[in-house]
């Protein structure tokens, strides 16, 4: 009776073609993950930390069909001034009132209630976003 081989003997020739290049993908694919993920992790603290104004809206009250009342907080450097928007929509979904909030008092907090004009009953009043316009 004859034995027959299948292959090569096994650590006499080295790894084959196939187990090179799977580890050459398997390195590659390490790299690139880890690149990746510091990608991620640089532009996630770039973001925050750029942040010099925060804000929220702790509450709203629909006062009237042409008005809202907003309690808005802002958190900002001491110094810092800004514009923070204000937006509300009815209950289809348009929007029937914005208005820009200057926000310029010297403390890092700045609570305030606002009075957002609409044009027909308000659902909601949400915050759009603060921007800074510079320190004094």
């Amino acid at each position: 009776m004859t034995a027959v081989r299948d292959g090569l003997p096994g650590g006499r020739y080295g790894p084959s073609a196939d187990q090179r290049a799977d580890r050459k993908l398997k390195i590659i694919g390490a790299v690139l993950g880890a690149a990746l993920l510091g990608v991620i992790g640089w532009s996630g603290i770039s973001y925050i930390t750029g942040q010099d104004l925060s804000g929220r809206v702790i509450a709203w009250d629909a006062v009237s069909d042409h008005a809202v009342k907003v309690h808005l907080e802002v958190v900002k450097d001491t110094g810092a001034k800004g514009v923070c928007t204000l937006r509300s929509q009815a209950e289809d979904g348009s929007e029937v009132g914005r208005k820009d909030v200057t926000v310029d008092q010297r403390t890092g907090q700045v609570d305030t209630e606002v009075t957002l004009r609409t044009t027909k009953r308000a659902t909601n009043a949400v915050l759009v976003g603060c921007t800074a316009s510079g320190t004094g």
